[in-house]
C-alpha cells in the first residue's frame, strides 16, 4: 500500500496551504468574532479549482479525486477550522448525491455552479429528534401536480445562512421504512415557505449554522436527486464520504496544535530552560506527532480506497474515530502545554480547544462509529 503523494498532489498541497496562510488566515479573526463566513472565498476558491478538488476537470473541479479533497480540508483546517467547514458541505454533502446520481440538468443548474462557487449549498438531515437515528426524521415530501410538498424543520444546518440551495432528505413514503422511503431533493432558497433561523455556536463560529424550516414548500419533480425512494443509500454513501473529510479536518486541528505548543514549548522558559526539556512536556510532544501520524494514514488510506472505488464504511469510521479522538487529546494537551495563555481569548489555542470538541460528536458520533465498525467486522 502505497500513500505516497504524487506530483500533483505535492503541486496541490504547496499550493493549498500557502493560499490557507496568505488568504485565509487573515480573515479568520473577523470572521470568528462576527460569527459571518467570507462567502467571497467560495467564488474565489471556485476559479482557482481549489474549491471541489475531488471532482472532475469537465464539471470545474481539479480532479485530485479523494486524496486532493482531503489534502484542500486538512490544510484550510490547520488554520481554520469553522471555515473549513463550510467548505467540507460544499464539496461533500452538498453535492455528492447530485454528483453521483443527479440527472444531467441538476448537476447544470446545481452542481457546476456549487463546484466553481457560483452557488452556496447545504445539506438538511438532521432533525430535532433526528440526528444519529437518520430514520426519525419527519420531514416529509407529498406528491401534488407536477411535483412534491414538503413539509418539517432540520436543525444544525452547516451553510443553512448562506445557501443558495439545500439537499433535503424527506419521507416520501414512511410504510417502506427508512430505506425503501427516504428521497433526496434539491430546495431552491427562493422557494416560498422556506425559512432560516441563525444558531449561535460555541466553536465552529466562523462556519454560519441554521434551522430551516418547509412549510408547504413547493419542490418541483426534476429536483428529486436519483430514485424516489433511494434517499437512504445515496445518504449512507455522502456519509461515508463526508466522515473522511471530517477525520481529515481533525488532522488539520491537530497539526495547528502541535506546530503551535513545539514552538511554545521551546520559547516558554521556567526553572531555567524552555518547557520542552522536562520529560513530563517533551512526552506530551511525542504522543501528539506519534498519534496525528496514525490518524493521518487511517486518513488517507481511506481516501485512497475511495478514489479505487473500493467500498470503505469501516475504515471511514475508523479514520473518523481515531482521528476525531486524537485531535480532541492534542487540544487538550496544547491547553496544558501553553498554561494561562491558552485561556486568553486572542490566543488560538482556546479555538482550537473548543473546535475540537465538536469533531467527536458531528457527522455520526464516536459510539456511532463504533457501531458501523463493529457491524462491519462481523458483529450483529
Amino acid at each position: 500500500m502505497d500513500f505516497e503523494f504524487n506530483e500533483e498532489q505535492k503541486m496541490f498541497r504547496e499550493a493549498i496551504r500557502d493560499f490557507a496562510e496568505k488568504d485565509i488566515a487573515p480573515l479568520v479573526n473577523d470572521a470568528e468574532e462576527k460569527e459571518r463566513f467570507p462567502a467571497h472565498l467560495f467564488p474565489h476558491m471556485g476559479q482557482l479549482g481549489y474549491l471541489c478538488p475531488k471532482y472532475p476537470a469537465e464539471l470545474g473541479g481539479g480532479g485530485l479525486g479523494k486524496m486532493g479533497d482531503c489534502i484542500l480540508v486538512e490544510e484550510v483546517a490547520r488554520v481554520c477550522v469553522g471555515i473549513s467547514a463550510a467548505l467540507i458541505i460544499q464539496s461533500g454533502l452538498a453535492t455528492a448525491a447530485m454528483f453521483a446520481h443527479g440527472r444531467e440538468e441538476q448537476k447544470k443548474k446545481y452542481l457546476m455552479p456549487a463546484i466553481t462557487g457560483k452557488k452556496i449549498g447545504a445539506f438538511g438531515l438532521t432533525e430535532a429528534n433526528a440526528g444519529s437515528d437518520v430514520a426519525a426524521i419527519q420531514t416529509t415530501a407529498t406528491k401534488s401536480g407536477k411535483g412534491y410538498t414538503l413539509n418539517g424543520s432540520k436543525m444544525f444546518i452547516t451553510n443553512g445562512p448562506i445557501a443558495d440551495y439545500v439537499v433535503v432528505a424527506a419521507y416520501t413514503d414512511k410504510s417502506k421504512g427508512a430505506k425503501g422511503g427516504i428521497s433526496l431533493f434539491i430546495l431552491d432558497k427562493e422557494t416560498p415557505g422556506y425559512t432560516f433561523r441563525p444558531m449561535v455556536k460555541v466553536c465552529f463560529r466562523s462556519s454560519e449554522t441554521a434551522e430551516l424550516s418547509f412549510d408547504n414548500c413547493t419542490v418541483p419533480a426534476e429536483n428529486l436527486i436519483g430514485e424516489e425512494g433511494r434517499g437512504f443509500p445515496y445518504i449512507v454513501e455522502t456519509l461515508a464520504d463526508g466522515r473522511i473529510s471530517h477525520a481529515a479536518r481533525s488532522l488539520g486541528l491537530a497539526q495547528a496544535a502541535l506546530e503551535a505548543s513545539l514552538k511554545y514549548s521551546q520559547e516558554r522558559v521556567q526553572f531555567g530552560q524552555p518547557i520542552a526539556k522536562f520529560q513530563a512536556t517533551s512526552f506530551k510532544l511525542a504522543r501528539m506527532a506519534m498519534e496525528l501520524e496514525a490518524a493521518r494514514w487511517l486518513v488517507y488510506h481511506a481516501a485512497w480506497l475511495i478514489d479505487r472505488g473500493e467500498s470503505c464504511l469501516k475504515e471511514a469510521s475508523m479514520a473518523k474515530l481515531f482521528a476525531s479522538e486524537m485531535a480532541v487529546k492534542a487540544a487538550n494537551e496544547a491547553m496544558q502545554i501553553h498554561g494561562g495563555y491558552a485561556f486568553m481569548m486572542d490566543s488560538a489555542i482556546q479555538r482550537y480547544f473548543r473546535d475540537s470538541r465538536l469533531f467527536t460528536i458531528t457527522e455520526g458520533t464516536s459510539e456511532i462509529q463504533q457501531m458501523v465498525i463493529a457491524r462491519e467486522i462481523g458483529l450483529r
